[in-house]
């Protein structure tokens, strides 16, 4: 999940110089499907927007690029999850209104709210205390490798052992905050957001459906200020046509495959576990580490 990182360490006006001459339509088009893809599926986009422009020999897009493309992915969850944000909102005010505070609107609002707050919390906390993360050894693809497994293996233990006995009308406050501070994993790199709050809904309980549905709500504050931000860099910067060409075509790419992927994620947990996810992070890390190893990547 890069754009949550880029919000509080990119550098705009560096990275969009990038991304002004080197970024082709085609080019967008495919880090628009990476992106589309992987941000919403429990894998980690940050990885693979790393991963695969490197593999595929184009250079690093920047943090800028792959940040503001990511609001092709919260319009996506925003236009699939409408009527589960109008019920919410408008049963969240009715109930301050009302001062029925029990409703499952207003406890829904709330656990969003509060579940938000941990990863802005520890960005900031980061961008105190450590000066140049953008250059920190947790962004090399060493560690983006070893989080991958990391994460599969806690996966594959919260499928394991999950209980999976509540749904998604179950929900707490408490999940809300839970998840936001397993949100908050995804600021290093490879640990993926879907993937931190997918596991941890799983260790609390929650059906898989039901953990997945509420990690794409919770995700839509932080991804939506982080593309904002940068977009807002991005354009101060001052891109020229092949910029912003390659921004739109991007951003529209990722907005059709996220759209794609959170459909099919909610329908195939409603009937299959998640182990495929748990091996293909595990397969995905070792590959890394072998590739590195073999002179094929460079640990950058």
């Amino acid at each position: 999940m890069i754009a949550l990182v880029d919000l509080f360490f990119a550098q705009a006006p560096a990275v969009t110089a990038g991304v002004q001459s080197e970024i082709s339509i085609l080019q967008a088009i495919v880090l628009g499907i990476v992106q589309g893809l992987t941000e919403f599926l429990p894998i980690s986009s940050s990885a693979h927007l790393k991963v695969v422009p490197l593999a595929l020999g184009w250079g690093d897009p920047g943090v800028a690029y792959t940040a503001v493309i990511q609001l092709g992915s919260i319009a996506a969850v925003l236009w699939y999850f409408r009527e589960d944000l109008t019920s919410i909102v408008t049963g969240a005010y009715k109930a301050i209104v009302e001062s029925k505070y029990d409703s499952q609107d207003f406890r829904m609002a709330l656990g969003i709210g509060l579940g938000t707050l941990p990863i802005i919390f520890f960005g900031l906390l980061i961008k105190v205390f450590v000066t140049d993360f953008d250059r920190s050894p947790l962004r090399s693809l060493m560690a983006i490798a070893i989080a991958s497994i990391v994460m599969s293996l806690l996966l594959g233990i919260a499928e394991k052992f999950g209980k999976r006995q509540r749904d998604f009308e179950k929900l707490t406050v408490g999940d809300g905050v839970l998840m936001g501070l397993a949100e908050a994993m995804a600021l290093v790199p490879g640990v993926s957001r879907s993937g931190a709050t997918l596991t941890a809904g799983l260790f609390m309980g929650l059906e898989r459906g039901a953990a997945a549905r509420f990690s794409f709500l919770l995700g839509i504050p932080a991804i939506t200020l982080a593309g904002l931000v940068e977009l807002k860099g991005a354009l101060g910067a001052g891109l020229g046509d092949a910029g912003v060409v390659a921004l739109a075509v991007g951003t529209v790419s990722s907005a059709v495959f996220s759209y794609l992927a959170i459909a099919w994620l909610l329908k195939f947990l409603q009937t299959q576990n998640t182990w495929v996810f748990v091996w293909y992070r595990l397969s995905f890390g070792i590959a890394i580490l072998c590739a590195i190893g073999g002179g094929i990547l460079k640990n950058s």
